[in-house]
């Protein structure tokens, strides 16, 4: 499930209960089935427009309510239930943990490469940092011509307004947290 599947699912849920509706009410009010409602609540359905705009219409709220990163104290993230953000099969896969918020200047993001291979990275804009932390493997680091060689436990900041590489520099899966920092 991606970011945005699970902000709905949190909100929808949310909504309903804090209205005090069930599943049947909902349904009934939207036009949307309440086996269709129980799958978007679970992140088990990728609503289509058509029905995300049926489930505003009929609970008189604005797109925006299911869409934003729920307001929750506690957002737990479950690693099996994301959906790569950018994937080769058997190279490399980017999970998108945090995304780009208006209300927070980070973004969070777990990158694995696998032996042999190598993931390159555009740049992030202008005024953006870049922090990576080598959880598993061995991590050859290229930017603007430069190596650098950053090991398990080990991290690494850097301007990443320029292209740059993540390249497995070892025999076992590379996995590395990567932060994007914005300064206004």
């Amino acid at each position: 499930m991606d970011y945005l599947n699970q902000n709905i699912a949190i909100n929808l849920k949310r909504i309903r209960q804090a209205r005090g509706m069930s599943l049947d009410l909902v349904a009934e009010q939207t036009g949307v089935s309440k086996s269709m409602l129980g799958q978007i609540e679970r992140g088990e359905a990728n609503p289509t427009i058509g029905i995300l705009g049926r489930i505003v219409s009929g609970l008189r709220i604005g797109l925006d309510s299911l869409v934003k990163v729920p307001e929750d104290s506690v957002y737990p993230v479950d690693k099996s239930r994301l959906a790569p953000s950018k994937e080769e099969p058997g190279r490399y896969r980017v999970l998108t943990y945090f995304p780009y918020e208006k209300a927070r200047n980070f973004e969070l993001y777990v990158i694995e490469v696998q032996p042999g291979e190598a993931y390159v990275s555009g740049g992030h804009g202008e005024n953006t940092k870049e922090y990576v932390l080598v959880n598993r493997g061995r991590l050859i680091l290229e930017i603007e011509g430069e190596s650098y060689l950053v090991n398990k436990g080990d991290a690494l900041r850097f301007d990443s307004d320029n292209t740059h590489i993540y390249r497995n520099g070892g025999d076992e899966p590379l996995e590395l947290v990567s932060v994007f920092s914005y300064r206004t």
